[in-house]
């Protein structure tokens, strides 16, 4: 009785069936069954499908179109975009306030939730929106609402009826309950007519339906009918010149056709697209040669002078000390192929640029394919991964959304998901405040073309804020959206306590409810069985995932999986809004639509390998795949949001530019925030993101990094790229696509699964993909519109213009029911999921393995570096959380370095340098072995009085200097073409040497262990001191948590620094000093201290604190000099003394 709640539960139970597909979701899939439970117990089916849609009513309700053309006097009271019915309208609505959970042996049910969190919701789009009760008596259920959230009244006589009732009463004979006559079905059935033909119809109302029109009075003035959304058909006509003709707007100027016309020409309006110059999207901007050119010849020289170097020493041993030769020489050997696979793949840098005009003229421009305007860019579905808002504060998140959600891109063709891998209800109820709270932050960004869209940060800049606004009303909207933004963020907040106390209050009540039911059957009170602490959501009911006191199928690693609509996808015209004297704010004049929201938690159960994030991202493509099918996906962490609201748009260029259907995916650099000023722990890591970057996407592409990438879903499905051609080993160019039909017709078509791969066979489709249809079925969609326009000869396996400006379907019950069947645990067993397709299982680097695997396919990626940045992140400023995270990126490597993704053993379609950059990832790690024996080697020189070489001739110096020399010039010339400034090309030097000491040996050997052993090794901290000051944002800086990381460096430098003293005291006190041998030591005993300075601020901890090792540091200080002083001014004897001394004397 503990799981029963107070308020009547509404669920659906799923029959077991087959699986569904977007296409023929009504004849096949799987199928939901809403059931309303009553107080007695009772289930009341609201599922469509028990309602008898045959005969006249079938016909009438599904089939009728109105074909009547639009004009001033004859408006169509619905959107001639809105395809679906009344019912399916409110169907779509029924899923969106619809919480879905299933997954292995258990059945799929949808809780129709009345309330979503504990705030009041009022955009209609959002699950939990507020509206109007039923007016049926002993109903409790909501009337239907249309896209403004504004009640629809089926019938004239405006009587209120939810979605139930008023399909109870189609199936009792469609009488209206209210007036007792027919509902007039076809007024609410607008198909959207097809203009391939070329006709153009006047533009039908921008917002509001049938029922917007009758509750709206009829005396008002024309001009506020166009502020509140109307169509405003006679300003149309006079700004436009238009005039009436049957389907047509776009009329001659002299009202007469010219039989001679050409047949494309559509009167004035629209100019064809095939007659305008064709224009690329994005273009390749070469290095300097002033620059680039020196830069390579300098690469040769070094490499030339580091061979005659290493030839020479091996020549010339140093037969005093042979081990301490022998350990130098090794060394230098590996780090000169070290140096030799990290230099070659720079060869080629070059950098891009994008031309979002010339995107915005091709897919957003009114044309004879696309009359009406609409954007023919591609879906793009936004992946967004989180696993526990302990570790990933729900505000965090939160922000990251809503910096999505007011992207620049088309909102229909959006869509976002937030993967919640911990299942927690603190993570469901963020999302659902960050959603309501984007109802106003959306249109107030859209509105003053706000940058950055993340209110967090956008209202902690400096700055006048009224710079480059010209809106007079920007200051008000600023300062109501200030206070709606600090009142969201408190509810985040208080999100943690609210829950806490919700459910204890509803436990409490559970509780006494069992202790009633025992007074009641006369049961032993003293022995009544305890009540499960479950948490509990805001309807008051059981939340199906984690809980905080866990428990069975309530657990980390153990529970349902859940999806949950948070924002159902918008209409396709745009939507303005309407003057809110409420809120004080205007958005008449604003669209104030907002995409897709969807909130996922995959099935979670013990015994199944979960694959952490790669597991959770390959869920997220199956479960999109099924509900939105997005051709392009974009995933972020959660602490990643846009900072460039255009930056979608930039990637787009590529994808859509002729020869950008072999793209596999675009990086966009990651830029971070919150970084000490001095970036003592090289955090921005420039050199890499600007210089390594920059240089792979002059060959084959750039390195998939984790975060802010744009990919392909066909890329991601393990297809190999369309008309590809690789070079042998041999230098033979072969092509390696023969399977695709060379009918040029067929180049536009979409394509079958043998088509996509010569060894896929539609039988074969389960074994890589898995059993569910919709998902086999979205593929070749995705493939089809992911294509580039076929607007220019070179174009190459395109689609024509306009084939993506038709509105996409509704969701209903079987398309949800279907998503929440392939996040199930079992989904992936017996299937190619993690090892072709998707995100690549058997690496903590899951990314590098996953863009590696596209590359050796012969996929080509792109770097797309913008303007303004196009996202930013955050990143780990102390000491030890920076060097864990390196570790962990160095046991990836070594995992790769180990297994099948080892570029040693790549194909013939990677290309040479390219594989050299892969081939350094891997081996990277094992630079620490030669680099920590490297740093030892001054301190034994300076204890033996020996050196790597025998004397420090005149060729070794010459040698040296010229190495030394060459390097700089490099670095000065590596600074200059990819724009990273010298502190940071040091910084990143000095943490090369700290990562390499330390992150990268323990990597090694954990890699080791595991590969030879079996044993997996784990690193934990224990936080030796914690930051106390909350003003100072760089206060985490100074926090000093022990790691056995921290152990060789810090011995390194002892090492060092004593070796040093005992150097220069044994040289002082020889009777014949060894200067030369001093000094070679010094020096390189210097060059290793140099390196570790950072580190070493790094365990002085907060400035102005005096740690323990400080004190241990000045002790040996103290002693050196004390003996120092002692050896150049000894003490006098003492009177009748020997007279034996010591003395001092400078040589």
């Amino acid at each position: 009785m503990s799981n029963i709640p107070q308020n009547p539960a509404k669920k659906a139970i799923r029959s077991p069936g087959g699986a569904g597909s977007q296409s023929s979701r009504n004849s096949s899939g799987q199928s939901v069954k809403f059931a309303r439970r009553t107080s007695s117990g009772r289930y009341i089916s609201l599922s469509r499908e028990d309602i008898d849609m045959s005969g006249e009513l079938s016909g009438d309700y599904m089939n009728y179109t109105v074909h009547i053309p639009p004009t001033p006097d004859n408006q169509p009271m619905e959107g001639p975009t809105e395809a679906a019915s009344v019912a399916v309208r409110a169907e779509e609505q029924y899923v969106s306030n619809s919480l879905f959970t299933g997954g292995f042996n258990s059945v799929t049910r949808a809780h129709l939730m009345d309330k979503v969190i504990e705030s009041e919701v009022s955009h209609p789009q959002m699950a939990g929106a507020k509206g109007s009760a039923c007016a049926m008596a002993a109903c409790d259920g909501k009337v239907m609402r249309d896209e403004r959230g504004e009640d629809i009244d089926p019938c004239e006589c405006r009587f209120k009826i939810c979605r139930d009732c008023y399909l109870d009463a189609q199936k009792d004979g469609g009488l209206c309950p209210g007036c007792k006559e027919p509902y007039k079905i076809g007024d609410y059935e607008d198909e959207a007519p097809n203009f391939s033909a070329g006709a153009l119809p006047l533009p039908a109302p921008g917002g509001g339906g049938k029922a917007d029109n009758r509750i709206m009075n009829s005396n008002k003035s024309l001009l506020m009918r166009s502020q509140t959304g109307d169509f405003d058909h006679n300003r149309w006509l006079f700004e436009t010149k238009g005039t009436y003709g049957y389907g047509n707007a776009f009329w001659p100027k002299d009202g007469i056709y010219d039989e001679d016309d050409d047949d494309d020409r559509i009167g004035d309006g629209i100019p064809d697209t095939m007659d305008k110059p064709w224009k690329p999207l994005t273009r390749k901007i070469p290095m300097p040669t002033g620059i680039i050119s020196p830069y390579r010849l300098l690469i040769v020289v070094r490499l030339v002078v580091l061979g005659f170097f290493l030839s020479w020493r091996v020549k010339h041993p140093n037969e005093d000390a042979p081990w301490l030769w022998g350990m130098s020489i090794v060394c230098e050997i590996w780090f000169a192929f070290s140096w030799i696979l990290d230099q070659l793949p720079k060869l080629r840098p070059i950098n891009r640029a994008t031309d979002l005009a010339v995107l915005k003229d091709k897919f957003e421009a009114a044309s004879p394919s696309n009359p009406n305007g609409r954007s023919d860019l591609p879906g793009m579905d936004v992946f967004v991964s989180t696993a526990d808002p302990e570790k990933e504060p729900p505000l965090v998140t939160a922000n990251t959304i809503l910096s999505i959600l007011a992207v620049d891109y088309p909102v229909e063709k959006l869509a976002c998901y937030i993967s919640d891998d911990g299942g927690a209800l603190l993570t469901f109820e963020a999302m659902a405040e960050a959603a309501s709270f984007a109802n106003m932050w959306v249109p107030f960004c859209r509105k003053h073309d706000i940058e950055p869209r993340n209110p967090d940060t956008y209202f902690q800049q400096k700055g006048d804020p009224t710079k480059n606004k010209r809106r007079s009303d920007f200051v008000k909207d600023r300062r109501k959206v200030k206070r709606e933004y600090d009142e969201f963020k408190v509810r985040i907040n208080g999100l943690p306590d609210s829950i806490r106390r919700r459910s204890e209050a509803f436990n409490a009540r559970e509780d006494m409810k069992m202790m009633k039911h025992l007074r009641e059957t006369g049961g032993d009170i003293t022995e009544h069985p305890k009540v499960v602490k479950a948490t509990w959501m805001a309807d008051g009911t059981h939340w199906p995932g984690t809980w905080a006191v866990p428990s069975p199928e309530h657990k980390k690693g153990d529970h349902a999986g859940i999806l949950q609509v948070m924002l159902k996808p918008p209409s396709c015209d745009p939507l303005f809004g309407l003057p809110d004297e409420e809120q004080m704010m205007d958005f008449s004049d604003v669209d104030i639509r907002l995409p897709m929201l969807v909130y996922v938690s995959r099935e979670k159960r013990p015994g199944y390998d979960h694959n952490k994030k790669a597991g959770a991202m390959n869920a997220l493509v199956r479960a999109s795949a099924v509900m939105s099918n997005g051709p392009f996906i974009l995933n972020l962490d959660c602490d990643h949001y846009i900072y460039n609201c255009q930056a979608l748009r930039e990637g787009m260029c590529f994808m859509m530019d002729r020869g950008g259907d072999r793209i596999c995916y675009i990086q966009f650099p990651q830029r971070f925030e919150g970084i000490d000023p001095s970036d003592r722990y090289a955090n921005h890591n420039t050199v890499f993101f600007d210089g390594n970057m920059r240089a792979l996407d002059g060959i084959q592409g750039p390195m998939y990094v984790g975060t802010g990438c744009l990919f392909r879903r066909f890329a991601l499905y393990g297809f190999d790229p369309p008309r590809q051609k690789y070079v042998t080993w041999f230098g033979k160019t072969k092509e390696a696509d023969k399977t695709r039909s060379r009918d040029p017709e067929s180049e536009s078509q979409s394509l079958r699964a043998e088509d996509l791969d010569s060894e896929l066979d539609t039988a074969l489709m389960p074994k890589r993909f898995g059993n569910s249809a919709a998902l086999a079925e979205s593929i070749p969609i995705a493939e089809f519109q992911g294509r580039p326009l076929a607007d220019h000869p070179g174009v190459k396996h395109g689609r024509p213009p306009g084939a993506l400006c038709v509105p996409r379907q509704p969701l209903d019950p079987t398309t949800v029911a279907e998503a929440v069947s392939v996040i199930s645990c079992w989904y992936e067993d017996k299937t190619e999921w993690g090892d072709r397709v998707g995100w690549i299982y058997g690496s903590v680097t899951e990314d590098v393995v996953t863009g590696y695997r596209m590359h050796n396919r012969g996929w080509r990626s792109v770097y797309c570096v913008t303007k303004r940045d196009a996202f930013r992140g955050s990143a780990p400023i102390n000491l030890t959380d920076r060097l864990h995270q390196v570790l962990r990126w160095a046991t990836g490597s070594v995992e790769i370095f180990f297994s099948r993704n080892n570029a040693l053993f790549a194909s013939s379609r990677l290309k040479f340098l390219q594989r050299i950059s892969y081939l350094n990832v891997g081996i990277y790690p094992f630079t620490s072995l030669f680099l920590i024996v490297y740093c030892f080697l001054p301190a034994l020189s300076l204890f033996s009085g020996q050196f790597i070489v025998q004397t420090l001739n005149v060729t070794f110096l010459i040698y040296l200097l010229i190495i030394s020399i060459a390097l700089i010039l490099l670095a000065i010339l590596e600074v200059r073409w990819s724009g990273v400034g010298l502190e940071e090309w040091w910084r990143n030097e000095q943490f090369w040497l700290i990562s390499g000491t330390s992150a990268h040996l323990y990597a090694v050997v954990q890699g080791l262990l595991k590969v030879i052993a079996g044993i997996e090794i784990s690193f934990t901290l224990t936080s030796k001191s914690a930051a106390e000051d909350s003003d100072d944002i760089y206060a985490d800086l100074y926090v000093v948590k022990w790691t056995s990381l921290m152990i060789p460096p810090i011995t390194i430098m002892m090492v060092n620094i004593i070796a040093l003293l005992f150097g220069f005291a044994k040289t002082i006190y020889s009777e014949t000093p060894k200067w030369s041998k001093l000094l070679g030591g010094a020096f390189f005993s210097f060059w290793v201290l140099a390196h570790l300075y950072p580190f070493a601020k790094g365990l002085m901890g907060r400035r102005g604190k005096t740690p323990t090792i400080v004190y241990v540091w000045s002790g040996l200080i103290a002693i050196t000099i004390s003996l120092l002083w002692i050896a150049i001014s000894p003490p006098k004897p003492a009177p009748g003394g020997d007279g034996v001394h010591g003395g001092f004397q400078f040589p």
